[in-house]
């Protein structure tokens, strides 16, 4: 059924400062590595409405953020997280592509997706934008399947190299919603322990050390993750793909290479495939290399590509 991917030129208008991680060239560093990928089908990401946010952040929390936009330059919310007046549009397209990348799926038009927006969403919890995000992206789709789609498993996979606090915050009642997250500890935000295990222990935490790579990674996927996936039986598969893991990245400390973001990514899309009908979105998180963004990023669209094929 074939791969789309959503953008929104929106995404280039979230301004962060000079020298900030989280840039515009992320996106714009990305996007030819994409393009010269033969066969997805780019679609355009739409606004994520106030409904949809409101299913996983209180309506004083979205106020706050409405609120907070500059008419002019730029404002900063807390250590790490910017806003410019571009920047509500940006997150409402993070979301809104991710929504719409679980609806296409969900109607057989497309067998997974890739949602190539800014900024990430996977630190963003109920009531607190953080680490550079502002709504909860996945987290928010993963209740969209649930409440429009009427799915009772759903599954959540993070291997971003931070903790997806934001994700396990909106996530930690929900009994409808299985999350994993990878993640080197110790490292910012300082959450993600093992016994952070949700209200139906349903969050599995997997920590892995500074300078550890693809081998240490592979062993506690086989080991933890994709047994328990594999039990789960999940009618949709949701991954928060961040690819400062990598050793290039410059804000964390672990050494996988190109070549385990491709493995983990065809071993998710086969339970996928095994379990609901490959359907799997994909959204993007972290990568402060731009190199190695750029690379891990487009082989992880090649294997979701050749999954859907």
């Amino acid at each position: 059924m074939g791969t789309a991917i959503y953008w929104h030129d929106d995404c280039l208008n979230h301004l962060t400062p000079a020298g900030h991680p989280e840039q515009v060239a992320r996106l714009t560093a990305l996007r030819p590595t994409l393009e010269a990928i033969s066969g997805p089908e780019w679609r355009e990401a739409p606004l994520g409405e106030d409904a949809a946010i409101l299913r996983g952040h209180p309506a004083a929390y979205l106020e706050k953020i409405l609120a907070a936009a500059p008419e002019a330059g730029s404002v900063q919310l807390d250590d790490d997280t910017h806003m410019s007046p571009g920047s509500v549009a940006a997150a409402r397209r993070g979301l809104g592509g991710a929504i719409a990348a679980v609806d296409a799926v969900m109607a057989g038009e497309v067998g997974n997706a890739f949602v190539a927006t800014r900024p990430p969403g996977h630190h963003a919890e109920r009531t607190r934008h953080m680490g550079f995000c502002l709504f909860g992206n996945l987290a928010l789709a993963a209740m969209h399947a649930m409440e429009v789609h009427g799915l009772s498993r759903v599954a959540v996979v993070d291997f971003d190299v931070h903790h997806g606090n934001g994700t396990q915050d909106l996530l930690w009642d929900e009994a409808r919603a299985l999350f994993f997250s990878s993640h080197q500890m110790p490292l910012w935000p300082g959450s993600g322990a093992p016994d952070e295990r949700g209200a139906h222990d349903q969050i599995v935490n997997l920590p892995l050390d500074p300078m550890s790579g693809g081998a240490e990674m592979r062993a506690v996927y086989e080991a933890q993750v994709f047994p328990r996936i594999d039990a789960y039986q999940p009618e949709l598969l949701l991954i928060s793909a961040g690819f400062d893991a990598h050793r290039a990245d410059p804000l964390a400390n672990l050494n996988w290479e190109t070549d385990d973001f491709v493995w983990l990514t065809q071993r998710l899309c086969a339970l996928a495939a095994k379990h609901c009908a490959g359907r799997v979105v994909s959204v993007l998180e972290g990568g402060y290399d731009l190199n190695a963004l750029a690379a891990s990023a487009a082989a992880h669209v090649n294997a979701l590509k050749d999954a859907s094929a």
